[in-house]
């Protein structure tokens, strides 16, 4: 089964992982970087950097 996933929080990784065990991720939403730190470097939102990493 294709699924959409929605989500961003570090909670909402291991969800992202199971469904991606499971079935098809063809697609996933989450916010957009953020700058943080001192230096206003871009960080990712923990499911997107999930999500990149399965592919």
């Amino acid at each position: 089964m294709r699924v959409v996933f929605m989500g961003s929080p570090e909670f909402a990784v291991p969800c992202l992982r199971a469904l991606a065990s499971a079935h098809e991720v063809a697609l996933v939403v989450s916010q957009p970087d953020k700058p943080a730190g001192r230096g206003g470097q871009l960080t990712s939102p923990p499911v997107k950097a999930a999500a990149v990493e399965l592919g």
